[in-house]
């Protein structure tokens, strides 16, 4: 029982990182991310990671890394050479920075143009998906699919609703209802 309790606890996750870089020290900042991603891919359990650089208006870098478990996620943070490699980020940065881990539905509700914003409640982030889910799954269910295999067509069904969910259905009613989602923010 304390197994299962511990690894319904290692959820995969998601780590928010919002960095800014010192004017002029861009270049270097973006090489040692390079380096740093490479170094993460390493490590047990590294999923990914997306750079987003600043546009005109500032210097604010947004990192998103990913792994499959939050104990893995803690030997990265925990390693040595990750603690050599922040050493020299604060040489290119005016502050520590700021960071957020996010489990589960949480990676659905991000709003990119708000960093730093802690993820709705649970129960709002349920009766949205439900309500995108189930408007999802109606027209899925109107798609002549019958000339797929039985075994083929609830995989095509499934990775199709996830990727339609995550990139094309969920942003929207996120931005849409972001007062009621984060109404502190």
């Amino acid at each position: 029982m304390l197994a299962s309790t511990n690894r319904a606890n290692d959820l995969p996750v998601t780590v928010d990182v919002l960095q800014r870089v010192k004017l002029g020290k861009e270049e270097r900042f973006e090489l040692l991310l390079e380096q740093i991603i490479g170094v993460a891919s390493n490590f047990d359990g590294y999923l990914g990671a997306s750079i987003f650089c600043p546009g005109n208006d500032g210097s604010e870098y947004r990192i998103i890394f990913k792994f499959d478990r939050l104990k893995h996620l803690k030997l990265w943070e925990h390693s040595a050479i990750r603690q050599k490699l922040l050493v020299q980020a604060k040489e290119l940065t005016t502050d520590l920075g700021s960071f957020s881990i996010i489990t589960g539905l949480e990676t659905w509700f991000t709003l990119p143009s708000r960093s730093g914003l802690l993820p709705p409640s649970r129960c709002k982030m349920v009766v949205i998906s439900t309500i995108a889910i189930l408007g999802l799954s109606q027209l899925i269910a109107w798609l002549p699919l019958d000339f797929m295999p039985s075994l083929i067509r609830p995989l095509t069904i499934t990775f199709g609703m996830t990727l339609l969910m995550t990139y094309v259905v969920m942003p929207r009613p996120t931005k849409l209802l972001a007062r009621w989602l984060y109404p502190s923010g």
